[in-house]
Parts: C-alpha cells; sequence; structure tokens
C-alpha cells in the first residue's frame, strides 16, 4: 500500500509539472496560499488556517483527476480551475471578496456553471468516442447531458450551503436586503391571501432596529441567484459543446476548454511504475 501512494505521489508531481503555464500558475499560488497561512497561524485565525489547507488540497485536483481518470486537461481550462479555487477560498472566504464586492459571488457561480459543463461534456464524449461503445450520442443529446450535469452540481452546492446554515448556524446563503414582502403567511383569515407590504425601511427583531434599511430575505434570493447563473455558464458551454461535436474538433476557442482522453505516453502512472521495476530490476 505505501509503495502504491509513493508511486501515485511521483506520478501527480509529473503530472503538475506537465504543462508549464499551469504548473507557474500553481506554484504561485501555493506559495501565496502557504504565506497567507502562515500569516493567520500567527494570527491565531484557526478557521482561515482551515480554509488554507482546504486550498491546498483543492489545487492538487485537477492534476489527480487527470492521472486518475486518463484524461487531458487544456491549460486554459486547468488555469481557470486553480484561480478559481484561489479566488474562492482565499480571495473570497479569508478576504472577505463575498461582502466587501457583491458580484462576487455571482461571477464565481457563473464560472462554476461553465466549468461543471466542460466537465460533465467532456466525461461522455470521451466515452461516446471510444471504439468500444456500441452507441453513440448526437452533439445535443451531449450538451444535453453537459447542461444537466452542470445544474446538479450547482444544486448539490445550494443543499451544502442551506445544510451549513441549519445545522452549523452559518451565513453560506447570504442574506439579501429587500423593501417590499408578500406573503400568506401575513393573512389573518387563513384563506391563502397574498398580504403585501411594500416601502420597508426599517425591520424591529426583539426591540431592536437591524439598522438595514429594509427587510432581510434570509438565503433564498441569493440561492435563486446562484442557480440562475449557473444556469447562464451551463448554457454558454452547452452551446460551445455542441457546435464542437458537430464539427468535431475544428473549433479553437472550444478546444481550449474541452477535456481529451490522455494518450498512453502521457500516462504518468504506469510510467513511475515502469521506472519502478527497471531500478528493482537493477537491484536484483
Amino acid at each position: 500500500m505505501k509503495r502504491k501512494w509513493k508511486v501515485k505521489w511521483k506520478a501527480l508531481k509529473m503530472e503538475i509539472a506537465e504543462h508549464k503555464s499551469s504548473f507557474v500558475v500553481y506554484m504561485v499560488l501555493r506559495i501565496l496560499v502557504i504565506l497567507i497561512m502562515i500569516l493567520q497561524i500567527l494570527n491565531r485565525n484557526f478557521e482561515d488556517v482551515f480554509y488554507c489547507v482546504l486550498t491546498l488540497i483543492l489545487l492538487l485536483v485537477p492534476s489527480f483527476l487527470q492521472m486518475e481518470l486518463k484524461i487531458e486537461l487544456p491549460t486554459p481550462l486547468e488555469i481557470i480551475i486553480l484561480l478559481f479555487i484561489f479566488a474562492a477560498e482565499i480571495m473570497g472566504e479569508i478576504g472577505s471578496y463575498y461582502t466587501k464586492f457583491p458580484y462576487w459571488d455571482t461571477m464565481l457561480h457563473t464560472m462554476n456553471g461553465f466549468l461543471a459543463a466542460a466537465i460533465g461534456f467532456s466525461l461522455v464524449d470521451i466515452l461516446n468516442r471510444h471504439k468500444s461503445d456500441k452507441f453513440h450520442l448526437s452533439p445535443l443529446y451531449l450538451a444535453i447531458v453537459a447542461f444537466c450535469f452542470s445544474m446538479t452540481i450547482g444544486v448539490m452546492w445550494e443543499f451544502f450551503e442551506c445544510g451549513m446554515d441549519l445545522f452549523f448556524g452559518m451565513d453560506t446563503q447570504k442574506d439579501t436586503i429587500v423593501h417590499s414582502i408578500s406573503s400568506v403567511m401575513l393573512d389573518p383569515t387563513r384563506t391563502q391571501t397574498i398580504v403585501h407590504i411594500n416601502d420597508i425601511h426599517d425591520v424591529t427583531v426583539n426591540g431592536q432596529s437591524l439598522g438595514v434599511n429594509g427587510y432581510l430575505d434570509i438565503g433564498l434570493l441569493d440561492t435563486m441567484k446562484d442557480l440562475f447563473v449557473n444556469f447562464i455558464g451551463a448554457v454558454v458551454f452547452s452551446i460551445i459543446g455542441f457546435f464542437y461535436v458537430k464539427k468535431r474538433g475544428e473549433g479553437k476557442f472550444a478546444k481550449k476548454f474541452i477535456p481529451t482522453k490522455k494518450k498512453a505516453e502521457r500516462d504518468f502512472i504506469k510510467i513511475v511504475e515502469k521506472n519502478e521495476k527497471e531500478k528493482l530490476t537493477e537491484k536484483n
């Protein structure tokens, strides 16, 4: 077992260093995260230390998936994924960009919809192009699968956020300040009559004003906005993927975002295993 993990670790390092551009981005982000983690340790912000450790692990995910699934991520796509992880965990959580910049979360969810669609599309497309398969999916079907995969990822993430807020008292589904509400819960007759309250400028809770110049919508609008922009990202990539399959790889732009099957000579696990066997043979 120890030897197996040693082989995988060596193969992972080779995978990380395969593309120079993504390797440079990976190393720069890794150094930044380590420096930020040291600073958070000195400031005794252990929650932020956790985010740093999580980020270091997540930065390995693209290379790990390429190694395990035998796929090749285009360099632009891999760089975007690395920057996405850094923007979400370090800048978003530790740097508080989610509250400093209102559209930061929207941008990331849009990008997530695009990336998830790219991954879902590529997994099915690689299978669809395999010679041993007895069926072939149309470009439209592949686009629909990519869209559904992306939306499923988006929904599962919102489930996660809701769970964190309900069971751990967090606020991952950010509140939205609204100035009007419509609810049947306010109907004293209990006859499903919608009661409208407009021009809300102040709300008092337990005798104390919230001081937010409006009413707090707890997570619903934020969740729906996240799903909507995820939908936009998924649709954009699904359209790109549709024409990519329709013309079978002619689009230069699409090639930058669609993973392909890894060539046998770039299977680093097999390369490391072969080298290890040769070393053992030489020793014996």
